[in-house]
């Protein structure tokens, strides 16, 4: 054995452990966040049967009551240790309204990320493949639409469109596409320069099939990173609505209306606050961990390195 081959075998197994370690820890992040997006998933579709109370039920002889852990039982009103994480200003249980209200914002979370998805995924594949003036427009277009603060712009069209989760979906969309259409563009051009495009063109294969047949599977893994994203951004946005009163209804529990009723009674029951923002916090916190552990798992480029060394 010569001398290089020596120093190529003494050099691969850090090489390999590195790498092993990076794959470890992507899973990691794939399994932690998946794991709680689960976890609040199931809270959200079995809320009627894990909530103790509905969350507009009121008890007005126990309000602002702390949680289990931080009552007093020397002063604590009759009744009030049924409410494991207190109650809000108006005798609503907080626990019962932070169930409900991962049910909100997970719906907005995953049918607003999918249509967002499916809405600037597609322009952006359209783009990258006719090209010319037509990408020339898009291209126009997505830097003008992203001129616009894009909370700003969601405050705006929801004064346009009116309070209501399906409309804070459309919100969402109509501001977001373009986040999704820039990226996949990008990665198409780049899969435009492979030589199965021109192959698949000279097999006769029509637009349709190559858009959806060649290209979507090369830019799946960044959709779906960024569709894990989004749904920790639309978390944020519908938190940020709701709390301005510009998003769900009066009756629709959320954790950002959750938070805009317990800021005036920030003394004397912080908690009302504090755990609301905990779940938006878990939540985003998820939605980044896994997008962060697909990123990795999923691009084609990282698994070549991977095998190739």
């Amino acid at each position: 054995m010569s001398m290089a081959d020596l120093t190529e075998s003494a050099a691969a197994p850090p090489r390999t452990r590195r790498l092993a370690g990076l794959r470890r820890f992507a899973g990691f992040r794939i399994i932690v966040g998946g794991s709680l997006l689960l976890g609040l998933l199931v809270c959200a579709l079995a809320a009627p049967w894990l909530a103790p109370f509905s969350p507009q039920e009121m008890d007005f002889l126990n309000t602002l009551v702390p949680p289990i852990w931080a009552q007093d039982p020397a002063v604590q009103m009759p009744g009030a240790e049924a409410y494991l994480l207190g109650t809000d200003s108006l005798g609503r249980d907080v626990l019962s309204n932070l169930i409900y209200g991962a049910r909100t914002a997970l719906y907005v979370a995953v049918v607003g990320g999918v249509c967002t998805m499916l809405l600037g995924g597609v322009l952006g594949l359209v783009s990258a493949y006719v090209g010319g003036w037509f990408d020339r427009l898009v291209v126009a277009l997505t830097n003008l639409w992203m001129c616009f603060p894009p909370i700003v712009l969601s405050m705006i069209l929801i004064v346009a469109l009116g309070a209501g989760v399906n409309n804070i979906i459309i919100a969402l969309v109509l501001v977001d596409w373009t986040r999704f259409c820039r990226v996949v563009r990008v990665e198409a051009l780049v899969a435009m320069q492979r030589d199965y495009i021109p192959a698949a063109r000279l097999l006769g294969f029509g637009a349709p099939r190559i858009v959806f047949g060649e290209l979507l599977p090369a830019v799946a893994h960044i959709g779906a990173t960024l569709l894990t994203l989004e749904m920790g951004i639309a978390v944020i946005v519908e938190a940020v609505l709701s709390f301005a009163g510009m998003g769900v209804e009066a009756h629709t529990p959320a954790w950002g209306q959750m938070i805009a009723d317990a800021r005036l009674y920030l003394y004397q029951n912080i908690w009302s606050m504090l755990l609301p923002v905990g779940c938006i916090f878990v939540t985003v916190l998820a939605c980044n961990l896994l997008g962060d552990g697909l990123r990795h798992a999923l691009d084609p480029r990282n698994r070549g390195m991977s095998h190739g060394r």
